[in-house]
């Protein structure tokens, strides 16, 4: 996880304009690079054990053009309405920390972990079989425990 072992070098702290050459210097392999219509996209992802993405967005000629943090509750809430799907989901939040599925839902279900202030929240994105998205839950994530009796 390059992200965490480059000491200071983070991805939030990148600044448009930016070449990407010294952006892969400072962080890193990304977790993910995606071909935008204009350039590149680079993801940095904490998952599954952080709470951060960040899409580092180049144009043609390698400069930064775009740096967001985009495991947040308001992105989440956007995909239902934009007819998103799983390949659209992925290459925004990268991958998911676990992919399940439910009796009552013909589909899998992404899971993605997000803080919402100081709190964990998981975001439960449900992509039916054809891949589109139709619903996202949102859930807090409750913190490990043991139930061993004393």
């Amino acid at each position: 996880m390059a992200v965490l072992s480059a000491g200071c070098a983070l991805p939030a702290r990148e600044a448009p304009g930016a070449l990407k050459s010294d952006v892969l210097a400072r962080l890193g392999p990304p977790n993910a690079v995606y071909a935008l219509p204009s350039g590149e996209r680079l993801l940095y992802t904490e998952l599954p054990a952080g709470f951060a993405a960040y899409n580092l967005d180049f144009d043609a000629s390698g400069r930064l053009v775009r740096n967001e943090q985009v495991l947040t509750q308001s992105r989440f809430e956007a995909l239902t309405a934009s007819g998103w799907n799983a390949q659209d989901v992925q290459r925004t939040f990268g991958p998911p920390v676990l992919v399940e599925r439910v009796a009552r839902f013909d589909g899998d279900i992404w899971t993605y972990r997000f803080r919402q202030n100081s709190d964990s929240r998981l975001a439960h994105v449900h992509l039916d079989r054809q891949g589109v998205v139709r619903q996202v839950i949102f859930t807090d994530e409750l913190p490990n425990f043991d139930n061993a009796r004393d």
